[in-house]
């Protein structure tokens, strides 16, 4: 199922995804990352974020984490746990997420993903976006998708 985020019940395990499966990917330095850590409980609350799990109450096997700003929809975080990759989850998350802007207003998307990180790349190029400049001192592909042109 994939429901909201309950910060009390979910955060510990969102914040173990991105641990355990941004983190590794970033090229940031680990002052940066210490920084973007302490954020997290903020950047959080700025934004909707999804999350899925098997049941109510069951643990976060994955999280999508997005903003909006006027009609640019901005995909910040999605993570899914190793046992539950490869099962539709990612996908699932980044509809529910498109629909959501798009019913508000939404033209377009943009996505960062780390230099490096084919995996990532490939499953964003799937769904339709296409890298659009590439930012050298983040080390990211900046990608975007249009909805309306």
């Amino acid at each position: 199922m994939i429901r909201y985020r309950k910060p009390g019940q979910d955060d510990p395990m969102i914040q173990q995804l991105i641990e355990s499966q941004l983190v590794p990917l970033s090229h940031m330095t680990k002052k940066e990352l210490d920084t973007i850590r302490k954020d997290i409980p903020s950047r959080l609350r700025r934004g909707v974020t999804l999350v899925a799990s098997n049941s109510d109450h069951e643990k976060v096997i994955a999280f999508i984490h997005f903003m909006m700003h006027g009609e640019l929809l901005y995909i910040d975080m999605l993570a899914v746990a190793p046992t539950a990759q490869r099962k539709r989850w990612g996908i699932r998350l980044m509809e529910h997420a498109e629909r959501f802007a798009v019913s508000r207003g939404c033209k377009r998307a943009k996505v960062m993903v780390d230099i490096g990180n084919q995996t990532g790349l490939n499953f964003y190029r799937k769904l339709g976006y296409t890298v659009t400049r590439i930012i050298e001192p983040s080390q990211c592909y900046e990608l975007e998708k249009i909805w309306y042109a």
